[in-house]
């Protein structure tokens, strides 16, 4: 039976797993905002995809969207986390890999074998940005300067009434309690994406390099509902969790002072920050440079991009006429329309363009 949006979005929210099978076509109006058979070339047969967290629930809504459209097809998804996508997909244990960011190098390298001497390609689908959600008693508006969430998230500053975040935050009645930090304990691409900004807007105070795994101080959940659920319970603490999530769960989460004033999260601040980004990559394989150093007014500077991580060919011939269907969807505009109503952000023009050229090359 076909569903609303905002319906598939509240069911897709109680999963960590999606195995979706294909439903019959139902007399029912077709839902607003739903894609119409005839913007999807159907493709019949079965993919697996794992990985990414931070993109699981527009995964699901695609492969919902998809699967309504084509009864014959079933999409699998598996949000395990960006590092356990690449090696997934890497050993050849699924057809593609989500990934908060663009493979290493070396992880490059074995995807050279894994793609019968193909090169893997980095392809931007999700973009949305990353919330610094809190939940302290007394404080409903909390702004936060790069500095001083460093400091927060190194262990510097361990207090909710430190002079640091109380400058910042003039007449909050900012409690004389503890700071307890969460952070991904599993590999993520959202710790890396974090960490990115963290190390690009505090140079002085984040001296540790980015990556997947967490360096700060905290206690360590697995994937964003780990974070999620442990700052909803957890009076008095503070994590970073995916923009969509954080929706989800009703978090409170922070504003951020780059020097002109504090900015909100919202899809408008969001989105200045990713069309902010240099493409970068050679041909097909495309990686999005983010600024996260940006003092700009008016941006958010603390976003993220899911990539698909494919084949550019190597795969059998039925794999690949899929999995090239169900992309051709999610990077078009149908495919990107919807985001905006579940936590994301749909794809600058320019990048969406790119996206649907290479996914019009895969082999």
């Amino acid at each position: 039976m076909r569903t609303t949006r905002a319906m598939k979005f509240a069911a897709f929210a109680a999963t960590g797993l999606l195995v979706l099978t294909a439903c019959s076509e139902s007399d029912e109006p077709e839902a607003e905002g739903s894609p119409s058979a005839a913007s999807i070339d159907c493709v019949s047969g079965t993919l697996s995809g794992e990985g990414s967290s931070f993109q699981n629930n527009a995964i699901q809504e695609w492969a919902n969207d998809y699967q309504n459209a084509c009864p014959g097809a079933t999409i699998n998804y598996n949000p395990t986390g960006s590092g356990a996508g690449i090696k997934q997909f890497n050993a050849g244990q699924v057809d593609w890999g989500g990934s908060d960011s663009a493979l290493k190098p070396e992880e490059a390298q074995a995807a050279l074998t894994r793609c019968s001497n193909n090169p893997a390609w980095n392809l931007p689908m999700v973009s949305g940005a990353i919330t610094i959600s809190f939940n302290v008693d007394g404080v409903d508006t909390l702004v936060l300067t790069p500095d001083v969430a460093a400091k927060i998230f190194n262990g510097t500053i361990t207090t909710w009434n430190n002079p640091e975040i109380a400058a910042s935050n003039a007449g909050a009645s900012l409690p004389d309690s503890p700071i307890t930090v969460f952070f991904r304990s599993d590999e993520s691409g959202t710790t890396d994406n974090f960490t990115k900004w963290l190390h690009a807007a505090a140079p002085s105070v984040w001296t540790q390099d980015p990556g997947k795994a967490w360096t700060g101080t905290g206690e360590g959940k697995e994937k964003n509902s780990g974070l999620l659920d442990a700052v909803l319970n957890n009076p008095n603490s503070i994590a970073y969790i995916d923009y969509s999530d954080a929706l989800i769960g009703g978090t409170s989460y922070a504003q951020l002072d780059l020097g002109s004033g504090p900015v909100q999260l919202t899809p408008e601040t969001a989105s200045a920050a990713i069309g902010l980004a240099e493409v970068v990559g050679e041909g097909n394989d495309l990686i999005l440079q983010l600024q996260y150093d940006t003092t700009q007014a008016g941006v958010y500077p603390v976003v993220a991009v899911a990539y698909e991580i494919v084949c550019s060919a190597g795969q059998d011939a039925e794999t690949a006429a899929l999995l090239k269907s169900f992309l051709t969807y999610t990077s078009s505009p149908d495919g990107q329309a919807g985001l905006a109503e579940i936590g994301y952000i749909p794809l600058p023009s320019n990048v969406e363009t790119k996206v649907a050229d290479a996914v019009a090359a895969l082999a």
